[in-house]
């Protein structure tokens, strides 16, 4: 992972960008479609141990039958808390693209997202902390509840880490004004010590926005 570069989001371009439908197996437990008829339902941690192709490939496979069966959202959350750290990550990625395209399934879940918001393995750090900036459109008052976690980010050793928590601290501060009080002081102070610019040039584009809101 790169550690200085002027925009962090580049190193993980794979993650955001959903290409064309990718096609793998479903497995196991058997369900009923509305025709009575069985088929076959996606059990995600096994899609994960059995994965054979690219990584990128399996975010992408997930993060659409999801969007198409909201039903198999739990699993993720389930794997969030008893997986291994890599099968944490992995589903981490997916409810991050799934926060941007179904906030509404991934919203009952914020208060488990903040919880591993301070975990130790970085991608489910960052990925958890740019789901509850995605989720800040809308969710304000549940997020709030999300920045003494991000806060204790801003100073991680991992530049990736600190990205999404300017990220997400600049959506909140931009989404839910109820928090500029007590927030924009805190990302001026953090603005001083931060010395990555792709990570200040986070907070700045978000105090631009708030300013230029202000003035209308």
């Amino acid at each position: 992972m790169k550690e200085d570069f002027g925009d962090i989001r580049c190193t993980r371009k794979w993650q955001h960008e959903i290409t064309a439908h990718y096609s793998a197996p479903q497995t196991l437990s058997l369900k009923r479609d509305e025709e009575g008829l069985s088929v076959r339902e996606l059990n995600v941690l096994d899609e994960m141990k059995d994965w054979k192709a690219k990584p990128k490939e399996l975010i992408v496979y997930l993060t659409e039958n999801v969007t198409k069966d909201p039903s198999l959202f739990p699993q993720l959350i389930e794997i969030l808390k008893t997986g291994t750290d890599s099968q944490k990550g992995t589903s981490a990625d997916v409810i991050e693209q799934l926060s941007k395209e179904k906030p509404d399934v991934v919203a009952p879940y914020i208060d488990e997202l903040i919880g591993y918001i301070n975990y130790k393995a970085p991608r489910v750090k960052w990925a958890t902390s740019e789901s509850v900036g995605n989720l800040s459109k809308n969710y304000c008052e549940e997020i709030e509840k999300a920045i003494p976690n991000l806060l204790a980010n801003t100073a991680d050793k991992g530049t990736v880490v600190r990205w999404a928590t300017a990220f997400a601290l600049g959506e909140i501060a931009k989404n839910c004004p109820a928090t500029r009080s007590s927030l924009l002081p805190k990302i001026n102070e953090i603005l001083k010590t931060e010395e990555n610019n792709g990570v200040k040039n986070i907070y700045v584009k978000a105090l631009k926005t708030i300013s230029k809101e202000n003035r209308k």
